[in-house]
């Protein structure tokens, strides 16, 4: 009757930690994966900046706390395992601005409540890490990585043993007490005892096809990078102090595991769940956005920081004064433009930006309605964690 015991709507890192975890913590369950693109990891896994994230900047006890501390460790150890390209590279948040400063030290407190270890450093020692980089003050935050999360998704699902099943866009769900049924946009049906719906950019839209009001909505941010044309000018990874106000990181610099420098994001909103250009406009989708409540009580409140990000959208010379605020000696001729991302941000009816990572049940269901960075850092938990509670369900 059943075509798999767990049926995972996502091919992402998080949905593929999930079948990961299930077929380790059940041996013999029976996962299958719907992707609805041709191969795996293809939005915010595959067009992230490839950082594996401390659990510096969140709330002590949630989950993006807890779960990017031990994703970190865990991470690198997989890397490790599976020879996957990786390095623990430390990073520095520099403050360039005096009214930085209290930020940054209340980061050197949060840390520490993490029990991440931080070293705060002034000037002369930035010299010593970054030669090129110019700040008043900075902390070193030695646990932060890089890696290649697209070959860690490929290994998870090749180590998972699920079934996955690519160009399976699921569009419409029927769920009653005995499972769950789900048909794609070709026709198939597949039959499950558990759907979990890890669908990242649409996660709202499934958690509405499965009959549950999810009481948020995906609002599609994208942010834009550059890279420098000359990667000698960073050694590692360098973060402005993050306003606290928003998830967002600000525009940063971020040696790859090839050698190139990567230099954003900024955040702008995008005109289609996966709107990686201002050319791409998804009608219906962008209505839904606007039809949102909490989309213009954003954009109320936040009017001022979106106009600057939506101008270093628009102009190469204001994202590149953006950078030189921490690598002086940069120019405009030293960016060119690289492969941008968007981030699935979910947004309450209110206009509250959901800080932490949602997980709900619902009958036969587990619906992960916000997993935006640091997920990819944080997958194998989440995996376990999702994993947990399909298995109650079953």
């Amino acid at each position: 009757m059943f075509d798999c015991d767990v049926l995972v709507i996502g091919g992402g890192i998080v949905g593929l930690s999930t079948a990961y975890a299930l077929t380790r913590a059940a041996p013999g369950t029976r996962v299958s994966v719907l992707e609805k693109e041709h191969a795996l990891a293809r939005h915010q896994t595959g067009r992230n900046s490839g950082v594996i994230h401390s659990g510096l900047y969140y709330r002590p006890g949630s989950l993006k706390a807890r779960f990017a501390v031990e994703g970190a460790a865990e991470m690198v150890k997989f890397c490790a395992e599976w020879d996957i390209p990786h390095e623990v590279t430390g990073k520095l948040v520099v403050a360039t601005a005096r009214e930085e400063l209290p930020r940054l030290h209340a980061l050197v407190q949060r840390g520490r409540e993490n029990g991440i270890p931080v070293r705060e450093l002034g000037p002369a020692q930035i010299s010593e890490y970054e030669p090129r980089v110019r700040g008043l003050a900075a902390i070193h935050v030695g646990t932060t990585g890089i890696c290649d999360y697209g070959a860690v998704s490929a290994r998870l699902a090749e180590s998972s043993g699920a079934r996955i099943a690519y160009g399976a866009e699921v569009v419409q769900i029927d769920r009653r007490p005995w499972g769950v049924a789900a048909r794609t946009a070709d026709g198939r049906i597949v039959r499950a005892r558990v759907l979990v719906n890890c669908a990242g950019l649409h996660c709202d839209r499934i958690a509405r096809l499965a009959g549950d009001d999810p009481e948020m909505r995906i609002v599609p941010f994208r942010g834009e990078y550059y890279e420098l044309t000359d990667p000698s000018l960073v050694r590692g990874l360098v973060y402005p102090v993050p306003d606290p106000a928003f998830p967002f990181l600000g525009v940063h610099l971020t040696r790859g595991i090839d050698g190139g420098v990567h230099i954003g994001p900024n955040a702008v909103p995008a005109l289609a769940r996966e709107g990686y250009g201002w050319s791409v406009v998804r009608p219906r989708e962008l209505a839904g956005t606007l039809a949102w409540p909490g989309s213009w009580a954003i954009a109320r409140a936040h009017w001022r920081y979106g106009a600057g990000e939506l101008r270093r959208s628009v102009s190469k010379r204001a994202f590149t004064e953006a950078v030189r605020r921490l690598l002086p000696v940069v120019e405009e001729s030293d960016l060119r433009r690289a492969a941008p991302g968007v981030r699935a941000q979910a947004v309450l009816r209110d206009g509250t930006l959901v800080d932490d990572f949602l997980i709900r049940e619902a009958a036969r269901t587990v619906h992960v309605l916000n997993a935006p960075s640091p997920a990819a850092t944080a997958s194998l938990p989440i995996g376990r964690e999702v994993a947990g509670r399909a298995l109650a369900l079953l």
